[in-house]
């Protein structure tokens, strides 16, 4: 069995042994299918036998609410919001994925603190700082990075949910509309994530694909893994 590892300290206080569970990420920008192949995933692992668990941004009871709040306000200063987060994330990985990593489940997570640091060093953190606050973080054992030309995802997005102020960031103002703003915004955090793939060792997946095609390809390099855990 691999022992799990952090990007730092981890948590002083948390004596962690063993971990026999399983984290693997998906990442990408708004638009490239996460919750879709995060779904597809869960019902295939639990076909095969595997106990599954499944997280993401702003889940945590703890800030949950006031994360919602602060973001319909627009009021708080984006050194709060990044630390707001990094408390979202820090309270998540302690209380649910680190458990239901002991207890041998398979944790699914909707991004991972990649994400986070990609919008804050786009909304001017300092990299290195940026990084340093998720010292803390437990590295997965796989993360999966749905890469998606941004012609296509501004095509998914008309047709679906439509332009968010936060996810085109409106906030910083990359343009005077939310359509210019939006191919600005997630143009700048497809740099960020291109740029952390080789450093977190990200496997990249071509989101371009049919969300059968997408879902076929992470599932044969999830075999792949889940074999080799297997004889080892």
């Amino acid at each position: 069995m691999k022992k799990k590892s952090f990007y730092g300290a981890g948590f002083p206080y948390l004596h962690i042994k063993d971990l026999p569970g399983k984290l693997i990420v998906l990442e990408g920008t708004d638009g490239v299918g996460r919750s879709t192949q995060i779904s597809l995933l869960r019902k295939w692992l639990e076909d095969e036998g595997f106990a599954v668990s499944d997280t993401g941004l702003r889940r945590s009871p703890l800030t949950q609410p006031g994360l919602d709040a602060a973001k319909s306000g627009h009021t708080m200063s984006r050194m709060a919001l990044s630390l707001f987060y990094a408390t979202d994330f820090a309270d998540r990985l302690e209380n649910q994925i680190i458990p239901a990593l002991k207890a041998g489940f398979y944790v699914l997570s909707d991004r991972y603190f990649f994400s986070i640091i990609a919008r804050d060093i786009v909304r001017g953190a300092d990299p290195r700082w940026a990084r340093e606050v998720y010292g803390f973080a437990l590295k997965p054992d796989l993360v999966f990075y749905l890469k998606c030309d941004l012609p296509r995802i501004i095509t998914r997005m008309i047709n679906g949910r439509g332009f968010d102020y936060w996810e085109s960031g409106m906030d910083i103002h990359c343009a005077d509309n939310l359509y210019d703003s939006f191919v600005e915004y997630q143009t700048r955090l497809i740099g960020q994530f291109d740029a952390m793939a080789g450093e977190y060792h990200f496997k990249t997946v071509n989101a371009n694909q049919p969300v059968d095609k997408v879902f076929s390809e992470i599932k044969k390099q999830l075999k792949t893994f889940i074999k080799k855990q297997e004889s080892s």
